[in-house]
């Protein structure tokens, strides 16, 4: 194999953004190190539910417990917030009130897990306070959120890190890596079918995800990590949106109803009855904490209030000339997703789905095909262990490890955030508005220059 495929790097945004925002691309920033390399981290966590409490919780703590000190949880919801305490295994003092838990706990960085729309909030608070920040997925909802982070990253100095887990798993390490080496020459499109099956994408639409004023819609809660994947394999920016989007199984489509699942009449009868009593860790989260906010873990994915699409598809194009075809069902009877990646010389082109129930080994096939050669090259992968194919564990590592990572692996920054979510916005105002969305006009109005 040869490397004269290898694309060229992202087209760099404005001096002023690169210096105030991407520093975090480099190792130390990516780890998150304090200053005084001999003292412990003073960590907090913002928003400790299900994966707040899980994956920066329990398992940051098992695999980097040496180097960070949990000195603060802060949730709305102080029931959630001592369940997660009773889940890690921790004592750490518990806050609803996020300024006072800047104030007193004293953090060197928070791991924001709240609700999507709060994340813009919680980011600028702790970026004026000095702290630094990894945020899940989407960084923002709205393009005016966007522009309060990046003042606010220019105004203190300090670094937000994304936590796109799905670029740490081997498997989509191996896909960027043979984008780079195949020979295969530019790549001219994409095609990108993502798939939620009955079980994960119905859960969205029993949670807070379902409403748009929450989530941003499945454009941004889960699009967005997909939307990162192509940025980072292309190593391009995101130039133009199209797209269509509808509800079609969920929400008003339902012929019966009810607000959640523990006491609906028709559980009896419903493809989607959730059983949340047969997992204790969501009921000691959620309904042992139901009290103090309402908030239904197990809530009826017929509610008629749902304002999110189950259906979408999109068009994009980007800085290097390749456009991607894309889309995303929620309620399929497989989970994962197919690839193609169509080239100047061949085409690679990835499998990974599954279905829950079947006698069938979970595994990742990679084919790369050649023109004018008869039989492609495959690749089977194994499934890893590890939240996310493996890519939980390796991004805890970038993130709060002491040891370098690989270019490619380097936590990303804002700016990454950034492109990733207006794409999402992008297609959500496609679909709304039936017009092709320009991501410069979104970069623009966020003081970003695309």
């Amino acid at each position: 194999m040869t490397n004269d495929s290898a694309l060229p790097p992202p087209a760099p945004s404005r001096r002023e953004f690169l210096n105030a925002a991407g520093a975090v691309a480099t190792a130390v920033a990516a780890a998150g190190l304090p200053a005084a390399a001999d003292r412990r981290v003073r960590y907090a966590i913002v928003g400790p539910g299900h994966r707040g409490s899980g994956m920066w919780g329990a398992e940051a703590l098992k695999r980097h417990g040496a180097t960070l000190d949990l000195v603060a949880l802060c949730d709305v919801n102080p029931k959630r917030a001592e369940a997660a305490n009773g889940l890690m295994g921790t004592k750490a003092p518990v806050f609803t009130d996020l300024d006072r838990m800047l104030a007193e706990a004293r953090p060197d960085r928070i791991a924001v897990t709240t609700v999507d729309a709060t994340h813009s909030g919680v980011i600028v608070k702790a970026l004026d306070r000095g702290v630094d920040v990894v945020t899940e997925k989407p960084m923002v909802t709205e393009v005016d959120q966007l522009k309060a982070i990046l003042d606010a990253e220019r105004r203190t100095g300090r670094k937000v890190a994304m936590a796109f887990n799905y670029r740490y798993s081997p498997k989509n390490e191996l896909i960027w890596q043979l984008l780079r080496s195949s020979g295969l020459g530019k790549v001219t499109s994409v095609d990108f079918s993502w798939y939620l099956d009955v079980v994960h994408g119905a859960d969205y639409f029993r949670r807070w995800h379902r409403l748009r004023s929450r989530g941003g819609s499945l454009w941004l809660h889960k699009a967005s990590h997909h939307f990162d994947l192509v940025n980072w394999w292309l190593g391009a920016d995101p130039v133009e949106v199209s797209a269509f989007s509808a509800l079609r199984r969920y929400g008003r489509n339902g012929s019966v109803r009810g607000t959640h699942c523990r006491e609906c009449p028709h559980k009896g009868s419903c493809e989607f009855f959730f059983d949340l009593t047969k997992d204790a860790r969501l009921m000691a989260l959620y309904a042992g904490a139901a009290g103090a906010d309402g908030y239904l873990r197990d809530g009826c994915v017929f509610r008629e209030d749902c304002d999110i699409w189950d259906t979408m598809n999109a068009v994009v194009s980007y800085s290097n000339g390749t456009q991607m075809s894309y889309s995303l069902n929620a309620f399929l009877p497989i989970e994962g997703f197919r690839i193609a990646f169509n080239c100047e010389r061949g085409r690679i082109e990835v499998r990974d789905w599954e279905r829950q129930g079947w006698e069938v080994p979970y595994e990742t096939e990679i084919l790369v095909a050649r023109s004018f050669q008869k039989e492609p090259e495959r690749m089977t992968l194994q499934k890893r262990e590890g939240g996310h194919s493996g890519g939980d564990p390796r991004l805890l590592d970038a993130v709060f490890g002491k040891d370098p990572v690989a270019e490619q692996l380097r936590v990303p920054d804002s700016r990454a955030g950034a492109m990733s979510c207006l794409t999402g916005i992008a297609a959500r105002t496609s679909s709304e508005k039936g017009t092709k969305v320009r991501i410069a006009d979104l970069a623009r109005a966020a003081g970003l220059e695309a």
